[in-house]
């Protein structure tokens, strides 16, 4: 790895320098940022992928929906579209990209819409859905353009940011002093036998300033959904042929070792896009393994990109599944967490009444 950073250094040093310049031309207001007078929380990361940002979004959404209109702005990461799109009953991946279709699935009554410049997208948004009262936006930590009210950065627990290298020698998109621009950082992906005092030592790491709350989270899996109709009564001694196209998935592949005995596992790259060839090349994996007892597992953010009629057509008759995941805090960090986003959101919604 040591080896690695050395011979990376050179472009590692190129892309620091674009970052400190990106940071001065907008620390001297040479560039401008645009903070509306409207609730906004972020939900980003520092490092390039894998953080976790779709389930914390929908906790926040399950947490804050029965209080608050809320309405979910992406940029929509891999999308064919371009510009400002709002999301409707009939959008599809291609159009929104695969996380927030996932989103809009999940809670089709949310106003979702995606635009990779947010400084237009917020008005756009609010234009078309005027009951809104808080956005949430997806993945813009970086968006420098547009200031967020309420920042939260996620760091995994298996590779902290303070750990850290930028890009490409590691994965930090900008150095690791961008979270100070952060009101909450969240340490997700832990363990959920963590200790305290481990927590403490991860605190005192990441050296927060006065005011930043530091929280942990952890993933939570339910119990498989069949993607299509074909429907297999399945136990521990099930074959699995599980496949994923996410940025890290050892704790896919950990879930499902503990829960079934046998697991044969293909990865793809983050934001997979399925060829024809690739989904015959899984059913015959599948067809290969030699027990009747067999099913195929994957993640709910690549079960959105089975629904095309390619993947219908090769894997509609098989058993696939997807497994499902959800945050969890413990009951100190939520309330924490609520506590200080309520604060913000009527603090801020009294100010522009």
């Amino acid at each position: 790895m040591i080896l690695v950073r050395v011979v990376l250094f050179p472009l590692t040093f190129l892309y620091g320098t674009a970052i400190l310049i990106r940071n001065f031309l907008y620390k001297s207001r040479i560039l401008s940022r645009t903070k509306f007078d409207f609730p906004i929380i972020c939900v980003g990361n520092i490092a390039a992928g894998g953080t976790g940002k779709t389930p914390h979004i929908e906790w926040l959404i399950a947490n804050l929906k029965d209080e608050f209109k809320l309405a979910i702005l992406s940029r929509g990461y891999k999308r064919k579209t371009l510009g400002y799109v709002l999301a409707d009953e009939y959008s599809t991946p291609e159009q929104i990209g695969d996380e927030p279709f996932q989103i809009k699935q999940k809670h089709p009554h949310i106003h979702l819409a995606v635009s990779e410049n947010r400084v237009l997208g917020v008005p756009a948004l609010l234009g078309d859905c005027e009951d809104t009262q808080v956005i949430l936006m997806d993945d813009g930590f970086q968006h420098l353009p547009i200031q967020p009210g309420f920042s939260i950065i996620l760091t995994d627990y298996r590779k902290l940011f303070y750990n850290d290298w930028l890009l490409p020698s590691g994965t930090l998109r900008e150095f690791r002093s961008a979270y100070k621009r952060a009101q909450c950082i969240v340490v997700s992906k832990c363990p959920t036998t963590l200790s305290q005092q481990e927590k403490q030592t991860i605190r005192e790491h990441i050296k927060p300033l006065p005011d930043q709350l530091v929280l942990f989270s952890s993933l939570t899996y339910g119990e498989l959904k069949p993607i299509y109709k074909t429907e297999f009564t399945f136990s521990a001694s099930t074959e699995i042929l599980a496949f994923s196209g996410i940025a890290h998935n050892t704790l896919f592949k950990e879930e499902l070792n503990r829960e079934f005995e046998k697991v044969h596992a293909v990865s793809f790259s983050d934001h997979k896009d399925y060829s024809e060839n690739e989904l015959n090349d899984l059913a015959e994996r599948f067809q290969l393994l030699t027990t009747s007892n067999k099913i195929l597992v994957t993640t709910e953010k690549d079960a959105v990109k089975l629904r095309s009629p390619e993947a219908l057509y090769i894997l509609g008759q098989l058993p696939v599944y997807a497994l499902p995941v959800a945050v969890c805090f413990d009951k100190h960090s939520e309330d924490e967490l609520l506590t200080a986003l309520r604060q913000y959101i009527y603090t801020t919604l009294s100010e522009n009444v």
